[in-house]
């Protein structure tokens, strides 16, 4: 075992603020961990919300459960591999993260969607119910304007019958009677007629003003339905305004014989008020604000999981921390790669080959670093240093180098008592 009492101490500003560094970093790590557990909850619960729509819940509990679970499992561990040390089991990792990613964000869709389109299916269904409503009083009108002036026809046609029938004039008075003025029977008959067809006018003027009134509660209580409290009476008295309305036209239409066209079937309160359900039909009006937020819940997973890497279970023990350091010497062929990495050759060299070297101790050291997360496997030749394996190498080679340094200095002081 090495002697405390050789280490090195490193002291002043710069030791200081590189333990400052390294303390904020290791903070970072770890504090990333509960960052994921829930970025990885909030999905689940988005993710849940919108499966259990179409299954069992307790069945939509487990496949959330299992998808959450994958998309962090899967995420560290291609931070682990390299696509060239095992391609299949590369793309295996890749295509079940991929098919977790999509079912997690296609589910959470629908939650999202239900928070940022509520306000706006609010809105179309207000549109709608002012759209149906707009064209119903529309051919109301129509249909009272062609009233009116059916009306005022035949009033005028019976006033025009009876100032003929008054002066003899009128075509259905016969040779003998034709042009004497006065109140004749005739003129008694059409003139009968006339106050008939003017009260009938007064009385289709007072309904139509009856209808009015009813027309502009009915527009008022719709302008109301977003501006209310209570949504609920406001609504009921605009059904209520609307039924009188096509009731009391049904009936003018029908005494005048004319045909109304079919009223529009409004949408109950219920219907009016109720909440967004989940389904696919919500694809075809597709929101990306809403497919934005699902994503990035899993795109920030997925990126932290990732970048959070592996550590090792538990550190080495002194005699692995030695057994390590001393088998990793052994290896001649190193180099630093594309990741900024150590990456080292764990192949026997030509030469160790032709004096059939047994290189079992080192790769068993390999076997077990790439186990505990210290190294990890770039192709089926090469592995590179994790970060984690640094600072044990360092603290190794400086116990090293001071003993180094205390041996040549114990040497130089005998050769000068000498």
């Amino acid at each position: 075992m090495t002697n405390p009492s050789i280490k090195i101490r490193s002291t002043g500003l710069g030791y200081f603020i590189n333990r400052i560094q390294t303390l904020f970093v290791s903070m970072l790590r770890i504090w990333t961990i509960p960052i994921v557990l829930m970025l990885s909850l909030s999905s689940g619960f988005t993710t849940y919300y919108g499966l259990s729509h179409f299954i069992t819940p307790w069945i939509a509990l487990v496949i959330t459960v299992a998808i959450q679970s994958i998309i962090v499992i899967c995420s560290l561990e291609m931070a682990g591999i390299h696509w060239k040390a095992n391609r299949m089991r590369y793309f295996t990792v890749v295509a079940s993260l991929a098919v977790a990613i999509a079912a997690s964000v296609t589910f959470s869709y629908f939650k999202f969607y239900e928070i940022s389109e509520q306000e706006t299916l609010h809105i179309n269904r207000l549109n709608e119910l002012r759209q149906q409503t707009k064209n119903y009083l529309d051919s109301i009108l129509q249909v009272k304007s062609q009233m009116l002036h059916q009306q005022k026809q035949d009033l005028e046609k019976a006033s025009l019958d009876a100032r003929q029938a008054y002066f003899g004039t009128h075509n259905e008075i016969g040779p003998g009677y034709k042009n004497q003025v006065g109140e004749g029977p005739f003129w008694r008959h059409y003139n009968q007629i006339y106050q008939e067809k003017k009260q009938a006018l007064q009385q289709q003027e007072q309904a139509f003003q009856t209808l009015d009134s009813n027309i502009r509660l009915l527009q008022s209580n719709l302008n109301q339905l977003d501006v209310t409290n209570d949504k609920e009476a406001t609504y009921t008295q605009f059904l209520k305004n609307y039924q009188d309305i096509q009731l009391g036209v049904n009936q003018l239409a029908s005494s005048m014989g004319m045909s109304l066209p079919d009223a529009p079937l409004l949408m109950t309160y219920k219907q009016f008020v109720e909440e967004v359900k989940p389904s696919f039909a919500m694809w075809r009006g597709f929101s990306w604000f809403a497919f934005a937020c699902a994503a990035m819940v899993d795109f920030f997973t997925v990126l932290l999981s990732y970048r959070l890497e592996f550590t090792a279970p538990g550190p080495l023990t002194i005699q692995e921390e030695e057994l390590v350091f001393e088998c990793l010497r052994q290896f001649t062929e190193f180099r630093i790669n594309e990741n900024d990495e150590l990456e080292m050759v764990i192949e026997k060299s030509d030469l160790e080959k032709a004096r059939r070297y047994s290189d079992w101790s080192r790769m068993f050291v390999v076997g077990l670093l790439l186990s505990r997360g210290f190294l990890r496997k770039v192709d089926d030749r090469t592995v590179e240093f994790a970060p984690n394996l640094y600072p044990l190498i360092a603290e190794k080679m400086s116990d090293k180098i001071a003993a180094l340094k205390q041996k040549a200095a114990a040497a130089s002081s005998v050769v000068s008592h000498e």
